[in-house]
């Protein structure tokens, strides 16, 4: 009768054991992880000759190309910022007026919450008013990715202030992030794993490697800079968390209805290969919105830079239907 008795305390033993040590190393990584956050704090600086102008309640960055011409006003997508359409801007802007902006929260303007797509379609109504893009100067919305959401809600509430709308590389459909996603990884670790993963070359240029694919040129120092440096600004982490908590931005579904019987001009463009999309989307999507069949491009997510000429020739196009 002893024996079961002394196995069963010696069992005891060893799980206490366990937990103490499991309790340990717990201890041990979030003191690391508090310390390590600590180092790490420090902020990115911003580079010299940024430009910006006060739209609504944000602090808008923006970009610019070419003076002549119809406007068109370019809208990035998730981690993205106006320097993702330097290709796409230079080549549009040699007979458009080209503006691209960073969206509150990515990149170099103000973060300025709630980071949701009304907010973010309010800083394009105000950023086209604060650059006099009014009346026969009202411009076409390109918005790329998740950017496609806050050009369609920005097109609906804009009214004659939007001269046409194009989706490129999005969809606008709800694709809300898991909540465990956001819960399963909680602070100080979340904040660990992000800045580690933002420190890495590699990992930047895996992502990008991934999305843009073999048309694409590499990322040099230099340009791994341009996709880290924005996500190292303050508030760009908190964005991001509330990106994971509340979804990518999208359009409900009355919301794409009044698109869709709306008479304004539309476009829809997607890469090929696009990884995040069927081969039957870009129909899909040209459907739900209203929109002529879509044009098909070669590349993958970053058309605007793995195929500049060819959507740079379908905003053309839809830029004269919009004059017409």
């Amino acid at each position: 009768m002893q024996a079961p008795a002394t196995a069963g305390r010696r069992a005891g033993r060893v799980a206490r054991r366990l937990l103490l040590w499991l309790v340990i190393a717990v201890v041990l990584l979030t003191v690391a992880s508090l310390l390590g956050n600590a180092a790490t704090s420090g902020r990115a600086s911003r580079p010299a000759g940024l430009k910006s102008v006060a739209a609504g309640d944000v602090q808008t960055r923006y970009r610019t190309w070419g003076a002549t011409g119809s406007p068109v006003v370019l809208i990035p997508g998730a981690f993205e910022t106006a320097d993702t359409f330097a290709a796409l801007g230079a080549r549009l802007g040699s007979d458009h007026r080209v503006y691209a902006l960073d969206l509150t929260g990515t990149g170099y303007s103000q973060a300025m919450a709630p980071f949701t797509v009304a907010h973010f379609a309010a800083q394009v109504l105000a950023f086209i008013a604060a650059m006099g893009l009014t009346g026969r100067d009202a411009p076409v919305l390109v918005g790329h990715s998740s950017g496609a959401a806050v050009a369609g809600l920005a097109a609906i509430e804009g009214g004659r202030r939007v001269a046409g709308v194009m989706f490129l590389d999005g969809d606008a459909e709800q694709l809300a992030v898991p909540s465990f996603l956001h819960d399963l990884v909680i602070d100080p670790y979340r904040t660990t794993v992000f800045r580690l993963g933002l420190s890495s070359d590699w990992v930047i240029r895996s992502i990008y490697s991934s999305q843009c694919g073999p048309a694409c040129p590499r990322l040099s120092k230099a340009g791994i800079e341009v996709w880290r440096r924005p996500l190292q600004q303050p508030g760009a982490e908190s964005a991001l968390w509330s990106t994971l908590r509340t979804g990518i931005p999208s359009l409900t579904g009355p919301q794409l209805g009044r698109l869709r019987a709306s008479s304004l001009p539309k476009g829809v463009v997607f890469g090929a290969d696009d990884p995040q999309y069927s081969k039957a989307a870009p129909a899909q999507v040209a459907a739900r919105i209203g929109a002529p069949p879509p044009t098909i491009v070669p590349g993958r997510h970053l058309t605007m830079i793995s195929s500049a000429p060819q959507v740079a020739a379908a905003i053309r196009a839809l830029c004269r239907r919009a004059s017409s």
